[in-house]
């Protein structure tokens, strides 16, 4: 369920979401980083702002069991490839100057991690924005966030809509879904699905050890 309304109101109450989106017309900048601050860190709404335009969304069990274990495949990723990873999950991502926000279900530094690695804070006006946003979108689209991390300049976003994964690449301030990960070029897709939907069979623990032993197989052959 989708509410919206057009105007600004002098008092916004944070509303209590379960399993639906609010969307906000005409909220000032101003008003989008009172709320952040009001709301704190501490919370399950997520928040993606556009030029006026405000979704507030609070994810499913089922939203956040797929996006903690696509987090859990990466993190096997790193540790098999002796690859260096910062994990920040549902960072703020925001600018000011590009009236843009936004909080991902995940994201990830991995070519930039050693720019950022000792960073508190990540200031997008300083800092390089992370190379890999992930949104799970199981109850709704998130066409409309697209343009957010654009104006963000995430170079890679990953969807996953409760049945298929998709691979988008930044290129020329629009996304193009790929068929294959800039960053991680030898995993299709469909091997992301086939474990997300293994772990309901197995475990998560299991699909895990099965994944590593998968990608071990694949660094011996490459």
């Amino acid at each position: 369920m989708v509410r919206e309304a057009s105007t600004e109101p002098r008092e916004i109450f944070m509303p209590a979401i379960a399993e639906e989106r609010v969307i906000l017309n005409n909220i000032s900048w101003e008003t989008f980083e009172r709320l952040l601050a009001e709301a704190g860190d501490h919370r399950n709404t997520r928040f993606h702002y556009l030029e006026g335009r405000l979704e507030l969304m609070s994810p499913l069990a089922r939203h956040e069991g797929s996006n903690r274990f696509i987090e859990s495949l990466i993190t096997a990723i790193a540790e098999e490839l002796g690859m260096n990873l910062r994990k920040l999950g549902s960072l703020t991502l925001k600018r000011a100057d590009r009236q843009a926000g936004g909080e991902p279900d995940s994201c990830y530094y991995i070519q930039n991690e050693p720019l950022v690695r000792d960073q508190e804070e990540i200031d997008l006006t300083l800092d390089p924005p992370p190379d890999l946003v992930l949104e799970v979108d199981i109850t709704s689209p998130s066409d409309r966030r697209l343009p957010i991390y654009a104006s963000l300049a995430v170079p890679e976003l990953w969807r996953f809509d409760g049945k298929t994964l998709a691979y988008f690449q930044l290129s020329n301030g629009i996304y193009t879904q790929v068929d294959y990960s800039p960053n991680f070029p030898w995993l299709p897709p469909e091997i992301v699905v086939d474990y997300l939907q293994r772990r309901l069979q197995v475990g998560e623990m299991q699909a895990i050890h099965e994944f590593k032993a998968w990608l071990r197989q694949i660094n011996q052959l490459g």
